[in-house]
């Protein structure tokens, strides 16, 4: 029996599938490199913690050299507070939070970076300030040709500082921006922009945020920009492969699943469906890349089942058969999972609970 047949054996007989496993040493590499490449090109890194949520995770970042981390939702950033991390950005408009009176609670216990992109969630935050009675620093998202969230004009930037500077429970904490992955001439040109106007308000941006995963072969090709946030190069996925900035031995989460079923010879049915895969392909044809058998393809899901055609497999799987699939989009799978299962030199050593998983608000 090979090392990975006995972790297959191991992982059935203490977990069953399907199971959230990664790899501690390709974590620990990935890791590495990232923080490798922010230094390199002297840029602070904020890495996001939506694709692993979970505080372990986090702090083995932080120790390799983070500044700080970046959540997409304030229930992330609550999770991350508990666990003593306390330089947290916020990258999403976080109106529903602030409404419910969480942001003021949280901002109380631990000053919050927080973006924004309109009038209307910056007088919530300065509602949450007063309460927490903390000024809030808001970061402001400009939208430099994804079509995400974000501001579209250097203008529109100046207008939103002038109502910071003037909020006594408001700071000004910069901007944030995705620049579109094939180009960053757009956003250097925006960025230039706003120089003349937040200057002319007394204001100097402490944080210049670049973001994305995909983009991390562009990066310190934005003049001014002072950190980046990457999320799922800690795992990296098929789409991070699809996008050439991962290779296959840098997928540090892999599911193993069984084959249940064999009901034609060209095809079978994995115990894994869209309540472990998602139906998030991320753009990609079928839903994951299996190791043993890379010519399989997931090509439909119900709740409970993947659908398998095996019909260009030389070898074909049989029932029983527990496979690794590396999911098109990671961050979304982590958050089916109320574990990880960590293993290093193909044993397991340690289990690791997806802690923010489910936070949406």
């Amino acid at each position: 029996m090979t090392d990975e047949d006995k972790l297959k054996q191991d992982i059935i007989t203490q977990f069953g599938t399907p199971c959230a496993v990664i790899d501690l040493n390709i974590v620990d590499k990935n890791i590495a490199q990232l923080q490798k490449l922010c230094d390199d090109n002297h840029l602070a890194n904020r890495p996001h913690v939506k694709t692993h949520k979970s505080p372990f995770l986090a702090r083995r970042q932080l120790t390799a050299g983070a500044i700080g981390i970046t959540c997409q939702k304030l229930g992330e950033a609550e999770i991350m507070a508990d666990a003593g991390i306390t330089d947290i950005l916020i990258a999403t408009n976080i109106i529903g939070a602030a409404r419910s009176g969480r942001l003021a609670t949280l901002q109380r216990r631990t000053p919050l970076k927080i973006c924004a992109d309109n009038p209307f969630s910056i007088n919530l935050y300065s509602e949450a300030g007063r309460a927490a009675e903390r000024p809030v620093s808001v970061v402001i998202e400009c939208d430099t040709g994804q079509k995400r969230a974000g501001v579209m004009t250097p203008a529109e930037v100046v207008e939103l500082a002038k109502i910071i500077k003037k909020d006594p429970w408001l700071e000004f904490g910069g901007l944030m921006f995705y620049p579109p992955v094939n180009d960053w001439s757009a956003t250097q040109k925006f960025l230039d922009a706003t120089h003349n106007g937040l200057t002319d308000l007394g204001l100097i941006p402490e944080i210049i945020s670049t973001g994305g995963t995909p983009n991390l072969k562009n990066i310190g090709h934005l003049n001014g920009a002072t950190e980046h946030r990457s999320g799922t190069s800690i795992f990296n996925d098929r789409m991070m492969m699809f996008a050439n900035v991962a290779k296959i031995t840098d997928c540090a989460l892999t599911i193993y699943t069984s084959v249940v079923s064999r009901a034609e010879d060209s095809r079978g049915i994995l115990d894994a469906g869209s309540k472990t895969f998602t139906s998030d392909s991320g753009g990609l044809d079928g839903f994951g890349l299996i190791l043993e058998h890379p010519q399989a393809h997931i090509y439909k899901m119900a709740e409970e089942h993947g659908f398998l055609d095996i019909s260009n497999c030389k070898t074909k799987p049989s029932i029983g058969d527990v496979l690794r699939v590396i999911p098109n989009h990671v961050c979304v799978v982590v958050n089916m999972f109320d574990q990880l299962v960590a293993v290093r030199d193909n044993a397991i050593v340690d289990i690791l609970p997806v802690a923010a998983r489910g936070r949406l608000v």
